[in-house]
């Protein structure tokens, strides 16, 4: 059917667009990450002012309690805006189950030419650029334990945990007072901690600090990190630890600091986004 034919006509099909959507694919949006999705949607409006970009949530439980869109709704929108090329930019830190989902959604639509960008730690060069940022917060060794906590997943299967092992190892190569632990999955807080208990790391240091490696510390911060029971914090301050995780302003309320606040990091993602669109100019 034509869109300039008889049908296409009383259908009303919009015009074609010849420049790329861009979606933008978010965990989530509850109230309090509202805030950090905010500064990476100010940065775009900066860097790409020519762009209005759409957004989408991976999440289903957020998507049900605020109303948001799935990836799935937003690139059917995308192709009824009369898009045929998308770049969906995700806001993940790991490429993991939910950004192979991703790829397997935007494979339901022949009609659009989907170029799905990368993630914050999708190659090794990425994961070093970003420890070059949060090293700047590190304690150094002789104040105390930096303790990176990751999201992980419970998928012992899933091949992200090639690159949640490799983090640590790395980590511990790079520096003398850093550790890696995930709050599901590997490598186990739990074992993590204990082996802190079990070589007496408190006479060594005597601080630890909590550094978050998600795009937003909400929920998980404020109850499996720095909660006032049954924590990382609470097990390591029974150690013998003063524990610490930085904080930010964000209007009257504070925050624990999640790679939102960090101004580089979002940069990190921008260039994901620049790269792709080239991609997809070529293609």
């Amino acid at each position: 059917m034509h869109q300039h034919g008889y049908i296409g006509r009383k259908m009303r099909l919009p015009k074609l667009q010849e420049k790329p959507a861009i979606v933008i694919a978010a965990f989530g949006s509850s109230s309090r990450a509202q805030a950090a999705l905010g500064l990476f949607a100010e940065l775009f409006s900066r860097e790409f002012p020519g762009h209005e970009p759409f957004w989408a949530y991976t999440s289903e439980i957020i998507r049900k309690k605020a109303g948001l869109p799935s990836l799935q709704e937003t690139l059917a929108r995308v192709e009824a805006a009369g898009y045929r090329k998308v770049v969906v930019q995700p806001l993940h830190i790991f490429p993991g189950t939910e950004y192979q989902q991703m790829a397997e959604t935007c494979a339901f639509f022949p009609g659009l030419r989907v170029f799905l960008s990368e993630t914050l730690f999708h190659r090794w060069d990425f994961i070093r650029e970003t420890l070059a940022v949060l090293e700047r917060d590190f304690l150094p060794p002789p104040e105390g334990l930096n303790l990176l906590a990751l999201h992980g997943t419970p998928l012992a299967a899933d091949p992200v945990n090639i690159v949640y092992l490799g983090i640590e190892r790395l980590v511990i190569e790079l520096y003398p007072n850093v550790l890696v632990a995930s709050i599901e999955g590997i490598p186990d807080h739990e074992a993590v901690l204990a082996g802190i208990r079990r070589c007496g790391l408190v006479k060594q240091f005597p601080r630890v600090r909590v550094i978050p490696v998600m795009f937003f510390a909400g929920m998980h911060a404020e109850e499996d990190l720095m909660g006032q029971s049954e924590s990382w914090c609470s097990v390591l301050a029974e150690c013998g630890f003063a524990v610490d995780c930085l904080k930010v302003g964000s209007g009257e309320k504070e925050l624990f600091k999640g790679l939102a606040y960090y101004p580089e990091i979002l940069m990190f993602f921008v260039e994901r986004l620049r790269r792709t669109l080239i991609l997809a100019d070529y293609y």
